[in-house]
């Protein structure tokens, strides 16, 4: 989206071990200031404030409600139940906007790290965002993800959660001339999104009641996600 090196974390130094997913938004953050044209972070601040003044993260889904299923294809076109999932222990959701968003970039490198520490809980992670599966091939091969990336076509599964949004007509303008063209990223002739979020749904077993959300973090925000290590500790006080 911006014409800078975003540095990864695989680029963290040997001594210092990976940095915190805060210390790489602060960074982000940090280029952002610098070298976005101040028009342009104006246009985007407009619109997470119009966010949350919409109310939508009071609108999304929250501990202890329902959660949807869904049977969604992963970046190899390979169908993905939750109920397959859930069989097995508890599912991290993480609901993000694209490859194009370095924030988004950013979160799933750091969650991809804790992937073995969720292993050890029993628990799958997947992320779901509306690109389609070609753009989700390309960002887990650039960014070497080991975890489902699902497309949710037309945000179907994003809209079950109440996390859907349309882009507002500035805000169009400015992702054309950043060349984020999201009918063609999305295959679909729409422009919404989702406001990134992450959930953890309880496990379920063979006869027993629908799964639960146990945890919710949803933000208007595009630069505010659960720092992942902040996660590892609530799901190891929240699972048996």
């Amino acid at each position: 989206m911006l014409s800078m090196k975003w540095r990864s974390l695989q680029e963290s130094s040997p001594e210092s071990g990976p940095r915190r997913l805060y210390e790489i938004y602060a960074e982000r953050r940090e280029l952002i200031a610098r070298y976005v044209p101040a028009e342009i972070q104006s246009s985007h601040a407009r619109v997470v404030e119009d966010l949350k003044q919409s109310g939508i993260a009071q609108r999304t889904l929250r501990e202890g409600d329902s959660a949807p299923g869904f049977e969604l294809p992963n970046q190899a076109g390979v169908m993905v139940r939750s109920r397959d999932l859930l069989s097995r222990g508890a599912l991290v959701v993480c609901f993000i906007r694209g490859r194009w968003c370095p924030f988004c970039v950013g979160q799933m490198e750091a969650m991809n790290a804790i992937v073995p520490d969720l292993e050890q809980l029993s628990a799958s992670l997947v992320a779901i965002s509306p690109q389609n599966t070609h753009q989700s091939f390309l960002m887990a091969d650039q960014h070497k993800l080991g975890f489902p990336l699902l497309s949710d076509r037309d945000n179907q599964v994003s809209r079950k959660f109440g996390l859907v949004y349309q882009v507002p007509e500035y805000q169009q303008e400015v992702y054309r001339r950043a060349f984020v063209n999201l009918p063609f990223i999305h295959g679909v002739n729409t422009w919404e999104l989702p406001i990134p979020a992450t959930f953890v749904i309880g496990a379920t077993a063979a006869g027993c009641e629908t799964p639960r959300i146990l945890f919710s973090l949803a933000s208007p925000d595009y630069t505010e996600r659960v720092e992942p290590t902040d996660l590892l500790l609530k799901m190891a006080q929240l699972l048996p």
